[in-house]
């Protein structure tokens, strides 16, 4: 039986394509990630609002978020040891804790400051939101779509993942009055049983069964240097530096996979809506190329990747439309081969490159040097070769990814905070 084999069997588990990097790149990476995640919809909808309306973008939205995060959220309870001891019996620290490592909220971009009072009762507010920046100039409607109409479903999506009886509900949130108004949104999460319980949407039966939702990974080598799973008090702020090399890994790849079911969700929300499958077929390119490219100018400038061909190829290797590699299955050397794989068995990303489309991919590279170009040929059954070639002439920017860096967080600058434990407000 060939590794390939095993793997897809479930003998073998992959090597992570994260395990490449030293531990310090894994900590500056994994912030990263997470903000690429978020920043998927600065390409999505725009494209939506463009085809559908204002009003359907933000229906888009919520399905989007609410299909994918409750899943994802278990997943990243369970790998980082903080899962409750009976699903869906959480309490607020569960919650809190899953906020922090997940793509809806990345850390400072969305800066949550957290208060327990006890299990069933907090609260938190956010000292700095980049994606209210990115819709507050747009105008009060914006505004009011995302930080009411997308929040209320969305955060009820959330008290899913960890007590369907918890409930999220503002104190006050924009429009901000007055203007300028800090904290910019502050809110309470009360769990009690009288609370009606809150109820997925369908979608999540449909995400949870997709390979994405399943995919097994690595566990964390709890014998590695640094923590190893997050099961003891909540902190203020994560210090990423502080985990293990291998839960780093492990997180890398999970937040890859939150990637994959978001845009599982945007699938499910678009094909509901499109005219034709071409107009969803056109709208997932345009996401997928100005997203990806996103990804790869903020990963390349954070590690500092040469900007050359082999540099292409080291951004690729790391860039989440192919990863994690338990999902997406590629190798990489001189040149990138992409073999059929669970990844696409979802249709996802990857699944739209190839020999016809590779607009991603060019995308990617040119990040670095306007000059590198990709040349992709077909392979047999469904496999393709991706080569890194170097062109005289520059090519212009994607406007897709023009489109995507109106999002403030194109050039957010992480800073280096203390993570401070939370202290309850009351004993428990």
């Amino acid at each position: 039986m060939t590794e390939r084999q095993r793997e897809h069997d479930g003998t073998a588990l992959p090597t992570s394509r994260y395990a490449a990097l030293t531990r310090g790149q894994l900590a500056i990476l994994v912030p990263e990630l997470l903000l690429a995640g978020h920043l998927i919809d600065r390409s999505g909808m725009a494209w939506c609002i463009s085809a559908f309306g204002r009003d359907e973008m933000l229906q888009i939205a919520i399905e989007e978020w609410a299909g994918a995060s409750p899943i994802y959220t278990r997943r990243m309870q369970r790998a980082l040891g903080f899962a409750p001891a009976v699903e869906g019996q959480g309490d607020v620290v569960t919650i809190f804790k899953g906020i922090q490592l997940e793509i809806g909220a990345p850390p400072q971009f969305l800066d949550f400051r957290y208060t327990v009072h006890d299990p069933h009762h907090g609260e938190f507010h956010l000292d700095h939101c980049g994606a209210l920046m990115d819709v507050e100039p747009m105008g009060e409607e914006y505004v009011q779509g995302m930080c009411h109409d997308i929040e209320d479903p969305t955060f009820d999506a959330t008290a899913v993942a960890s007590n369907p009886k918890a409930q999220v509900r503002p104190i006050h949130r924009p429009p901000r009055v007055p203007a300028g108004r800090t904290p910019a949104c502050a809110w309470t999460v009360i769990i009690d049983d009288s609370h009606p319980a809150a109820e997925p949407i369908p979608a999540v039966a449909v995400n949870s069964a997709s390979r994405a939702a399943k995919v097994e990974l690595a566990p964390i080598d709890q014998s590695d240097q640094g923590v190893g799973d997050y099961s003891g008090p909540l902190l203020s702020d994560l210090d990423f530096a502080a985990f293990s090399r291998s839960a780093l890994i492990r997180i890398a790849d999970e937040v890859c996979l939150q990637m994959a079911l978001l845009d599982n969700s945007f699938v499910l929300a678009l094909e509901a809506r499109a005219a034709t499958p071409e107009q969803a077929l056109d709208i997932r390119r345009k996401q997928t190329t100005g997203s990806a490219a996103m990804s790869a100018y903020r990963i390349a400038r954070a590690l500092d990747v040469p900007k050359d061909e082999q540099g292409a190829l080291q951004l690729l290797a790391l860039h989440p439309m192919l990863n994690p590699s338990a999902y997406v299955t590629a190798e990489l050397d001189d040149t990138l081969v992409v073999r059929p794989s669970p990844a696409h068995d979802d249709d996802a990303w990857i699944s739209l490159c190839g020999p016809g489309w590779y607009e991603p991919l060019q995308a990617v590279v040119r990040v670095l040097d306007p000059h590198l170009d990709v040349e992709v040929e077909p392979l047999a059954d469904d496999e393709w070769v991706l080569t890194v070639v170097r062109r005289d002439e520059p090519a212009p920017e994607a406007q897709e990814l023009v489109i995507a860096k109106f999002s403030t967080g194109t050039d957010f600058a992480f800073e280096g905070r203390r993570a401070i434990p939370i202290t309850p407000v009351q004993e428990f």
